[in-house]
């Protein structure tokens, strides 16, 4: 019997020797406030990936033939602190096995230790974050590893870059960088949004997307909903300029609250992913008869880690 891979993609292409992704499931849900149910997140987007086309008309690949190792979630949840220690500890593993590490959540917390890795183990990190909510606090009931509290750190040790917000508290403004922090409400009438947001990124980026970053017209079945948020093709628009112009390390994806009832939104989510994929791998994904007939060439931005942390 095969074991289970990612889209149920031949076991060829999920082996980690040969894969150039990792994909690490996170079903954590410890310290949402409102709707619980982010921990059957990563269930849902497989299942939904399982269903998926795997050939992405706009690059013309099949990104899976890069292959895609599924690895052991991270089940840690004896504590919010031991869950992003847990989740550090894996994503810098395969980091360090010059993996692109990508993570599917889970409630937000679970990105304060993602971050961590990515920061210990690149120069001058840029954390694009797209979300409905800044994720400012320094801690939250106790803990500094809730989910409102997703970015504080990265805000503290990092180019954090924050996209979509259109809900906060006050005491966040106390921390959030206005001038690299793009309003919803801005975002609606004034579209030089993305190359502003594009230029003020270092070389090396790693994005974490919340999912209520999205209205809630397109995907509703997340933990807090909010209304006012981005729709699919402008966000893929600005994605695709991002893994364009810049050196995306990884990323990962959050807050997908499934709806038994509501598939659209485990779709939008795998559809997202994969579309990330594609976006980051398109230019590896021809033959070399296909670039030599048409005499282009292939960009391929080599992984260098910090000097003191590589391995």
């Amino acid at each position: 019997m095969q074991n289970r891979t990612y889209a149920g993609i031949p076991e060829e292409y999920g082996k980690l020797e040969q894969a150039k992704i990792v994909l690490i499931p996170v079903p954590y849900d410890g310290t949402s406030t409102w709707q619980k149910g982010a921990d059957k997140g990563p269930e849902a987007f497989l299942d939904a990936s399982e269903n998926m086309e795997l050939f992405d008309i706009e690059t013309r690949t099949e990104v899976y033939k890069q292959g895609v190792f599924l690895a052991p979630a991270v089940t840690e949840n004896s504590s919010p602190e031991a869950m992003v220690e847990a989740v550090h500890e894996a994503t810098k593993k395969y980091i360090k096995k010059n993996k692109f590490v990508t993570l599917f959540g889970g409630e937000h917390s679970i990105s304060i230790g993602t971050i961590r890795a990515f920061n210990e183990m690149y120069d001058n990190l840029t954390v694009l974050q797209l979300d409905a909510h800044a994720d400012l606090r320094e801690s939250y009931e106790g803990s500094t590893c809730n989910h409102a509290c997703a970015v504080y750190e990265a805000s503290q040790t990092t180019n954090l870059i924050q996209v979509g917000i259109r809900s906060m508290d006050v005491i966040e403004t106390t921390v959030l960088n206005e001038d690299k922090t793009y309003f919803a409400h801005d975002m609606a009438v004034d579209d030089s949004w993305m190359d502003s947001a594009i230029d003020q990124m270092t070389d090396n980026v790693f994005i974490t997307i919340d999912l209520d970053a999205f209205d809630p017209s397109i995907l509703p079945s997340t933990g807090t909903p909010e209304p006012g948020g981005l729709l699919w093709y402008e966000t893929l628009d600005f994605l695709k300029q991002v893994f364009e112009e810049k050196n995306v390390v990884g990323f990962d994806i959050v807050e997908l609250c499934p709806n038994k009832n509501e598939k659209s939104s485990d779709f939008l989510a795998a559809k997202l992913y994969y579309k990330m994929l594609s976006y980051k791998f398109q230019n590896d994904d021809f033959d070399d008869d296909f670039d030599n007939a048409n005499n282009k060439k292939t960009v391929n931005k080599t992984t260098k880690f910090k000097d003191n942390d590589a391995y």
